[in-house]
Order: C-alpha cells, then sequence, then structure tokens
C-alpha cells in the first residue's frame, strides 16, 4: 500500500513538473505573439516591453509549479535529510530568481507595489 502511494505521489509530482515546463513554454509563446502584434502595429518599444513582462511572468510562474513538484516529491515520495536539503536548495534559489524577475519586470521591490 505504501509503495502504490509513493508512485501515485510520484506521477503526481511529474505531472506537476511537465506543467511547469509547459507554462513557461506557453508563456513563450504568448510573449511572442504579444510583441509580434506590437510590431505589425508599428510599436516597436512596447512590443520588446510587452514580449519582456509576459515572458518574465509565466518564467515567474512556472518556477512556482517547479516547487510545487520537488515539495511533492520531497515530502511524499523520499522524505531523506538529504533530500531536505536539497529542497531546500532549490527553493531558495528559485526564490531568488523569483525576486530578481519581479523587480527586473515591475522595476521595484514587491512590497514596495501599492506605492
Amino acid at each position: 500500500m505504501h509503495e502504490q502511494i509513493k508512485e501515485v505521489m510520484q506521477a503526481i509530482s511529474t505531472v506537476f513538473e511537465v506543467s511547469g515546463v509547459a507554462v513557461i513554454l506557453a508563456g513563450f509563446a504568448f510573449a511572442l505573439w504579444r510583441g509580434a502584434s506590437r510590431v505589425h502595429a508599428g510599436r516597436l518599444p512596447e512590443a520588446y516591453e510587452a514580449v519582456r513582462a509576459t515572458f518574465g511572468r509565466s518564467v515567474l510562474l512556472g518556477l512556482e509549479v517547479l516547487v510545487a513538484a520537488d515539495l511533492i516529491r520531497t515530502i511524499a515520495v523520499e522524505p531523506t535529510l538529504s533530500n531536505l536539503a536539497v529542497l531546500a536548495a532549490l527553493v531558495a534559489i528559485r526564490t531568488f530568481l523569483s525576486w530578481s524577475l519581479e523587480v527586473e519586470i515591475d522595476g521595484h521591490w514587491p512590497w514596495k507595489r501599492a506605492a
């Protein structure tokens, strides 16, 4: 019974990983489409900003989904101390990337959004 639960959690984790990559790829395609529509309208500076912001946000969302996959895999499938350390490192790196991308896209710290 315990092995069946592990297999199901492994499958769920894999679905999350594939979904995270799909979000990033779909976001890239959507960003290119948004940029192309602005290039077609002759608004080149807007096209660049649209592609940059749209793709950046899709990467942010994809990273969040990939973190969820890592959490599921570490907690439900292989809850060892070494896997927990790897998870902590991955979450730290992805959190840093998320914050960096958000600052790069918005031009300010997330907590300064209301100002």
